[in-house]
C-alpha cells in the first residue's frame, strides 16, 4: 500500500493517475495534521493502512505564486520543512521507504564552470545563502532536515554531506508544465502574465517527472537526491517562440527590461532561475525527453482550460 500525501495538488493528482493506471493500491490522508500532531498520527496511519512506501507531494507554494509565501510564513515552514522531518523520522523508525517532492528553486544561475547544478552541490538560493524567497528557503531547509547538510570541502561552492543518506528519495521538480491548461502550468502562466522575465531555466514536464519518480521506486535505484528535469535548458523567449509557432496563443508578448525592473514592478520576493544537471538520474537508467521535445509535444497537444 502506498501512502500518497498531497493527492489533490498539481503534482499529487498526476501521481494518483499513474498509480491507478498501474493498479497500485494507494491511500491518501491530509499531511497538514502531521505538522501539529507530530509522529503519533502518522505512525498510526502507516500501521493501520499497512503502508510500504510514502510519497510526499504535500507542500506550500503559495497562490497565485511564491510571493504569497512571504505573507504566510508559518504555513510555508510547516508544509515545506516540518512535514518532511516528521515523515523522515517516522519512516525511519518503522523501516518504510519514502519519496519527497522537493524543488530546484533552491538554486540560482549555473555552476561556476557553466554547467547545471548537481545533486551534491549545496543550494545557493537559501536561508544560508541569501537573498532568496521565503519559499525557496523553506524548501532548502526541508532537504536539510531529511538528512543532508553543508560540508566545507575547500572549494568555492560547498557540497552536501552524503555520508549518511536517509532511506528515501528527494525528487527535485523544476517549473512544471504539461499539455493541460491550468493555473500551475508554466505554459499557462506565460500566456496570462502581462509582462515576462527573460531567464534561462531547467523545466520538468509533469507527466515525465511523475513517471521518472515512480521508476525510481519500481527499479529500486539507490536512495538519494535526484534532479528530475527534462535534459537541457531554455530561455523564456524560447518558450514564447514555441507557443507562437504552435498557435496556442498569438498575443503580443512583452518583457521586463531586466530583473531589477521585474522586482520593482511585479514581485515581492526574489525568483530562482537556474539550470540543473540530470546526469545522476540518467546514470540510474532513467531518461526523460529533452526539454525542447517535451515542450513541442505539450504545445502540439494543448488542451485549453474548461474545454
Amino acid at each position: 500500500m502506498i501512502l500518497l500525501l498531497g493527492s489533490t495538488g498539481y503534482v499529487g493528482n498526476l501521481f494518483k493517475q499513474l498509480l491507478n493506471s498501474k493498479s497500485v493500491a494507494w491511500t491518501s490522508v491530509s499531511g497538514r495534521r502531521f505538522c501539529f500532531s507530530g509522529k503519533t498520527e502518522l505512525i498510526k496511519d502507516l500501521k493501520d493502512f499497512k503502508v510500504s512506501f510514502v510519497i510526499n507531494c504535500a507542500g506550500y507554494t503559495g497562490k497565485p505564486n511564491v510571493d504569497a509565501c512571504e505573507l504566510d510564513k508559518g504555513n510555508c515552514l510547516d508544509g515545506n520543512a516540518i512535514l518532511p522531518a516528521v515523515i523522515r523520522d517516522v519512516c525511519g523508525e518503522l523501516g518504510i521507504g519514502w519519496g519527497h517532492v522537493s524543488s530546484g528553486c533552491i538554486f540560482s544561475g549555473e555552476r561556476p564552470d557553466g554547467g547545471g547544478w548537481r545533486e551534491e552541490d549545496a543550494p545557493n538560493f537559501s536561508f544560508r545563502r541569501p537573498p532568496c524567497s521565503f519559499y525557496s528557503g523553506t524548501k532548502a531547509l526541508g532537504e536539510e532536515v531529511l538528512g543532508w547538510k553543508e560540508t566545507d570541502n575547500g572549494e568555492e561552492w560547498p557540497k552536501w554531506d552524503h555520508e549518511s543518506e536517509p532511506e528515501g528519495f528527494v525528487w527535485r521538480l523544476r517549473i512544471p508544465f504539461n499539455e493541460i491548461d491550468g493555473p500551475r502550468n508554466f505554459l499557462s502562466k506565460l500566456q496570462r502574465y502581462e509582462n515576462l522575465l527573460q531567464a534561462r531555466n531547467s523545466l520538468s514536464q509533469l507527466d515525465d517527472f511523475v513517471k521518472a519518480c515512480w521508476r525510481c521506486v519500481e527499479d529500486k535505484v539507490p536512495y538519494g537526491i535526484y534532479n528530475v528535469t527534462n535534459p537541457g535548458s531554455v530561455t523564456t523567449s524560447d518558450v514564447v517562440e514555441l507557443i507562437l509557432k504552435h498557435g496556442v496563443n498569438n498575443k503580443d508578448y512583452k518583457f521586463f527590461e531586466n530583473e531589477e525592473d521585474f522586482m520593482e514592478k511585479a514581485a515581492k520576493a526574489p525568483r530562482s532561475n537556474c539550470v540543473l544537471d540530470t546526469t545522476k538520474l540518467e546514470k540510474s537508467g532513467i531518461n526523460l525527453r529533452p526539454v525542447e521535445e517535451a515542450l513541442e509535444w505539450s504545445l502540439k497537444n494543448w488542451k485549453r482550460e474548461n474545454t
